[in-house]
């Protein structure tokens, strides 16, 4: 490879998205000390400010990754073991038989077996995942709604169980992380965002890294537009929502080059032992928000294409913005891409997603991100 870092075809990549639909995205990729950082498009589409690569954005699910990074500090000092049943620490939440079952590892790979509480919390996505029959009402219902982790928690303990503790494929779901977070704050002696401040954020150096104290992100960031499918015509500003409805589940808020600086440091080691990281990386097949069988490990996911080096990281999506952050496992390559629009494939007569010029786009860039 003569040019690992080709920005001509990254700053055509990333334009292209632009074009294809999104209002406004950027990204950062590094190539050992090499950086690259672009932005293409719009943070508002009402007065045309435009989007800057050093913006803070909502990193959704990205934030397990931290999550799950702070527990295994915690099963490193001896305060967690990630085989002893849930039960055991939080008899509460997960009672009787299930908390027996289920261990903390199967909450970290989300192999519990538990439900995904959100249909129960937003009653307009109940029928989720059967999107034609879902509907956006109930994001605008709970914009500034201050949720109770633990009346989340159980939504999703008492649903009935998606399978049995320990069963392949295990099935995402939100309520794994949100018990995580229990757990962090009971062995701690603090709540989990601080904990998760404490002994990731801070060490690792992330100076634009935090989790939201009320329904604004502060500092430099792009609106969030949510299409819902088509069902938001044209797409909705959810730039202003309280995220407590997910917490440390993935409410973080950061920048692409807070992220590329967190997953360097995981995959080095410099976060948790060699041996904790051994740990993250052994999968589990795992059924995705999306329908996909995902392989899955304790909060991190691969990315791997014929011939390609492996990469390492998480995605993430709020109402309105998503991200994705990936590393190859020996951490010289890195990509980090956030875009301010969510769910903008309509649906076909069948009620499924229909392709749209978007995801090709996307595709491509990561692409390019990721292998050159």
């Amino acid at each position: 490879m003569t040019n690992p870092l080709d920005s001509t075809a990254l700053d055509a990549a990333i334009e292209n998205v632009h074009r294809a639909g999104m209002p406004g995205l950027f990204a950062e990729v590094r190539h050992g000390d090499r950086v690259w950082r672009g932005a293409a498009g719009v943070a508002d589409t009402a007065t045309g400010r435009p989007v800057d690569a050093a913006m803070r954005h909502r990193v959704g699910s990205v934030t397990k990754t931290f999550t799950a990074a702070a527990v295994l500090r915690q099963a490193e000092r001896g305060r967690i073991e990630l085989d002893a049943p849930v039960g055991r620490y939080l008899p509460d939440l997960v009672p009787g038989e299930r908390g027996e079952a289920i261990t903390v590892r199967m909450l970290l790979d989300h192999t519990s077996g538990l439900a995904e509480y959100l249909p129960y919390a937003y009653p307009s996505l109940k029928a989720f995942p059967v999107i034609a029959e879902t509907g956006p009402e109930s994001l605008d219902d709970h914009r500034y709604t201050r949720w109770e982790r633990t009346d989340l928690i159980a939504m999703g303990v008492g649903a009935p169980a998606a399978a049995a503790p320990g069963g392949a494929p295990g099935l995402y779901s939100n309520t794994n992380y949100l018990l995580l977070a229990e757990l962090l704050a009971q062995v701690s002696g603090t709540t989990a965002e601080e904990c998760i401040t404490r002994d990731v954020i801070e060490p690792a150096g992330l100076t634009d890294t935090a989790f939201p104290t009320g329904p604004e992100i502060d500092g430099p960031h792009a609106r969030l537009y949510e299409a819902w499918f088509g069902k938001i015509d044209p797409p909705r500003d959810y730039s202003v929502f309280d995220m407590s409805w997910t917490g440390p589940s993935a409410s973080l808020v950061s920048t692409v080059a807070d992220l590329n600086l967190f997953y360097a440091q995981l995959l080095a080691g410099k976060i948790i032992t060699r041996s904790s990281l051994d740990r993250m990386r052994r999968t589990n097949p795992v059924i995705s928000q999306e329908g996909r069988i995902i392989e899955y490990g304790l909060g991190l996911h691969p990315t791997e294409a014929p011939g390609q080096d492996t990469f390492w990281g998480h995605g993430g999506t709020v109402w309105g913005g998503g991200t994705l952050a990936m590393t190859r496992a020996d951490g010289q390559r890195q990509m980090a891409v956030a875009v301010n629009l969510q769910r903008w494939n309509t649906l076909d007569a069948s009620g499924r997603p229909q392709p749209h010029p978007i995801d090709a786009a996307l595709e491509a860039l990561y692409r390019i991100a990721m292998y050159g």
